[in-house]
This record gives C-alpha cells, structure tokens and sequence, in this order.
C-alpha cells in the first residue's frame, strides 16, 4: 500500500496494513544535569513530520532539576509510545545501552541532551534513505554552534562518503547523526561502558572497519551539536587523548590513525571565521579563572 495515500481513502485493513509497514525509528537522549538545554532536544523530536518515532529519555537522577523540565513533556512522549527512565546509571555509554535495549524500533538513532535535530523533517529524510539502501548504518552531516546560539556555524562536519580504509587512517562518520539498525547493535554489541569519552569511537571503529556492514550515506545535515560536552572540549583533550589510543588499539589499528582523525577535522574548522572568536573568548575566559586563583 502506497503510505501517500490519505488514511480517509483507505480501508480499515490498509490503514492496520501501511501502519504494520511503517519503518519505525527509536530516538534516545540520555540526560544528566541538563536542565538548560534538555527542552531543545526534546522539542526538536517531538516536531518531526514523521509519524512513527519512538522516544526514549533516559535520565541519570540529575541534581539540577532536570526532571522538572522533562515531566511536562510525559503526556507527548507517551502518547507517542515513547518512554521516560528516571534512575541511576554507570556513565554515558552504560545509559546509551539502556537505551538501545528499550527501543523496539527498526532503527536506533540518539539525540544528546544539549543538541536539537536540524530541522523537522530530519527523521522523514533518514528514513527514505534507509528505505532506498537497505543499509545497517545510516550517517549524514551536523554542524557544531556555541551553547548560546545553535544558528551560529562553529564547525562544518561533512562526513563524506565511507571506505574501510578511510576508517584505517582515522576517519569516522559524525556519531550523533548516525542511524543503526536495532538487530545490527544486538548482533555486533553495544557502546564497552568502560570508557569517558571514546564509547563511539570504539563502536564505530568495530562496526565499521572490522565488521562488514552495508553503510549508506546521506549528504544532508542531521543535528545541529553544541560545543562544550566532554568530547569536545579543548581542555580534555589529554583524557581523549588516551581514550582514543585504547580504543584504536583495541581494534587493531595503529595510533597514528587518531593524527588522521584530528587532520581531518581541521577543515571543518577554517572557514568560519566565528570559530575563531568562539575559541579567543574560551581561552581568555579560561585565562582569567587561573590568574585569579594565583
């Protein structure tokens, strides 16, 4: 049954039948003392055009009332056959898995508590491309913005297209953009929770170097990622330093791959002329808080 067709023009079995048919796509945040910015992210999914989202928060029993900015939003997210889990967990990669083992959708895609989806037909762009390549993965493109202004273009992340041996000299697909079959994750398995800030690098590095999955990718922008979480902050670079290091080599694949990956980002950076401002005011501002405490 053609899903273009009006549901008034059908019959009570092809509506049951398209809505069977229907890809259905789980989107998880996973939130722990955001209650700035966690209404962004939840706004964003809840006004895709697609009809068939599953959305899965999974809150870490913040301190900052963040669930006091999410329990207004209950009532959407359920009529949706969405979910909230409010409980303790063991770190970002523990609750990704959390949340990965909820979703009952055909693909698992994540929205991270200070980042907003590039615009409200994200989703329907996804899954057309999903539907055309029958792939296991699914990645585009995202922008990275200051906290303060997610219209602001800091970072350009084109993703390009995917080779095994691009992946080798360490390119990696944009994580939060990416879309991955729910059976892929429970055949291949989940984020290792052992890690800070490398959980992605190393899932992704296993998926798509050492596994043979069929990868598709979509040149359009996906998420729109505010700069200023653990990965990608300059001033823990040292911690992903290490983190990447471990998790290359877990893969079987020489650290000399993560100078690829930090040298291929380095044009997503050079034409936006806000990117320097962005990084001149951190780094005063970061100045002044260690020459006041001399």
């Amino acid at each position: 049954m053609n899903e273009t067709v009006p549901p008034f023009l059908m019959t009570k079995t092809e509506v049951e039948k398209t809505e069977e048919n229907r890809m259905k796509i789980s989107i998880i945040t996973v939130v722990y003392n955001q209650r700035v910015y966690i209404a962004d992210a939840i706004e964003s999914v809840l006004a895709q055009d697609y009809p068939d989202i599953e959305y899965i928060i999974v809150e870490g029993k913040s301190t900052d009332g963040t669930m006091d900015v999410i329990e207004p939003y209950r009532a959407r997210i359920e009529k949706r056959n969405g979910k909230i889990v409010s409980e303790a967990d063991k770190g970002l990669y523990d609750a990704l898995n959390k949340g990965i083992l909820l979703a009952t959708g055909d693909y698992v895609g994540f929205v991270h508590a200070d980042d907003v989806l590039y615009d409200k037909n994200v989703i329907s762009r996804v899954v057309e491309h999903i539907k055309k390549t029958s792939c296991d993965v699914f990645y585009g493109d995202g922008i990275f913005t200051p906290a303060e202004n997610i219209y602001v273009v800091i970072r350009n992340w084109i993703s390009g297209s995917y080779s095994k041996t691009k992946v080798k000299w360490g390119w990696l697909p944009l994580h939060p953009t990416m879309y991955i079959r729910r059976q892929t994750y429970l055949e291949n398995g989940l984020y290792d929770a052992s890690y800070d800030t490398a959980g992605d690098t190393e899932l992704l590095i296993r998926y798509l170097y050492n596994k043979s999955l069929k990868v598709a990718y979509l040149h359009s922008y996906i998420i729109r990622m505010r700069l200023g979480g653990k990965s990608t902050s300059i001033w823990n670079s040292q911690k992903i330093w290490r983190e990447d290091v471990r998790a290359y080599h877990t893969n079987g694949l020489s650290s000399l791959a993560i100078i690829g990956k930090r040298l291929s980002k380095i044009q997503q950076f050079v034409c936006h002329r806000s990117f320097y401002g962005y990084y001149w005011r951190k780094v005063k501002r970061h100045f002044f808080k260690w020459f006041t405490k001399k």
